[in-house]
């Protein structure tokens, strides 16, 4: 009778372990491109924030590895390279607004990273300025899409479908318009990546 315990014990116990075992292999990861210099603060942080929240492994990515500086005064120190970025090793790809995050519009590296994603069914996202990267990078073609309104033009002319609205999601591409935003923009990829 105590074998038959002790059997029973071991079974529940490497069930236990396997099943947390499952849940590590699981989580999903998301890299967050920033400009070294000019990133909008809530959007990186927000959206960082809302999504460690539910449970995402989130990096940050910027063209420097020293303490990067938003607009606002934030301090942040970037865990990679964006030239480094391997989209094999995450589920989304973010871009992080603000003045700063100009620099990419027209990085081709930034639109092969985006074109890579969005083939491969990855969360494909931008916010403010940045949702800008993604229509130049010729993804938003046809696609609900919001941007920061003064880059409205932006969008328009790469073929999106402007919505105006603060958060818009069509398929795995996620965009939003600005700050107030963010939040809402962190969540919204989450669920995304849940599904």
């Amino acid at each position: 009778m105590k074998r038959f315990w002790l059997v029973l014990t071991m079974l529940f116990l490497g069930g236990i372990v396997f099943s947390y075992a499952g849940e590590v292999e699981a989580m999903k990861k998301a890299v967050l491109v920033i400009a070294h210099e000019g990133f909008r603060d809530e959007e990186l942080l927000d959206t960082k924030e809302a999504l460690e929240k539910n449970g995402i492994e989130v990096k940050v990515a910027s063209t420097e590895l020293s303490e990067a500086k938003g607009k606002l005064g934030a301090r942040v120190m970037p865990d990679r390279l964006f030239k480094d970025i391997n989209m094999q090793d995450f589920d989304a790809l973010v871009f992080v607004g603000g003045p700063g995050a100009v620099q990419y519009w027209d990085d081709p590296l930034a639109h092969k990273l985006l074109k890579e994603a969005a083939v491969s069914g990855k969360v494909v996202a931008g916010i403010c300025s940045a949702a800008a990267t993604l229509a130049r990078a010729g993804i938003l073609k046809g696609k609900r899409a919001t941007v920061f309104p003064g880059d409205s033009q932006e969008l328009i002319a790469n073929g999106a479908n402007y919505t105006a609205r603060h958060v818009e999601k069509d398929g795995q591409i996620i965009t939003a318009d600005g700050p107030s935003a963010a939040r809402g923009f962190g969540e919204e990829i989450a669920r995304a990546l849940k599904k």
